[in-house]
């Protein structure tokens, strides 16, 4: 079963109780530019303030998630195995210019300038993503995720 719409409203209720204003990226962030859902998700892709994250992981554990992925600075991500429900959270830092950057694998950066940030929507709510050209771009380029037994696959979020 995939992480729901009424799972990723429950999950941005959280992040915002904990002070946090979330960015949806990946399949969400896609759903959210385009107002609807456009297929099944697993997981909830977040970026966030990196001062919080401590803050929503225990939020989080204290709802019955546990971590399952902890590669701090880069990203954690947690799930609900109750609830078949899973959120992938990347920490945000200050670049000084009203922009953010997040640490990537292997010493990368990934940048995040003002522009790149805009409104979408999740079961008629706003919610902050990613412009579209910024969401191609990190599917085009991607992420490395480390399987089984060291190897690295590039991911699409």
């Amino acid at each position: 079963m995939p992480t729901t719409c009424d799972d990723v409203i429950w999950m941005l209720d959280l992040i915002a109780a904990c002070g946090g204003r979330p960015i949806l990226v990946g399949g969400w962030g896609i759903d959210a530019l385009l107002a609807k859902q456009s297929r099944d998700h697993r997981d909830l892709d977040v970026l966030l303030d990196d001062a919080l994250i401590p803050r929503v992981v225990a939020a989080l554990e204290k709802a019955g998630f546990v971590v399952i992925t902890d590669w701090l600075p880069v990203r954690v991500e947690l799930a609900d195995y109750s609830k078949d429900r899973f959120i992938d959270l990347h920490p945000l830092f200050t670049d000084g210019r009203d922009g953010f950057w997040q640490h990537g694998l292997g010493g990368g950066r990934f940048d995040y300038p003002v522009e790149t940030f805009t409104a979408g929507t999740i079961n008629g709510r706003a919610v902050g993503c990613l412009t579209p050209h910024k969401q191609i771009d990190l599917h085009v380029h991607g992420h490395v995720k480390v399987l089984a037994g060291g190897q690295e696959k590039s991911s699409r979020w």
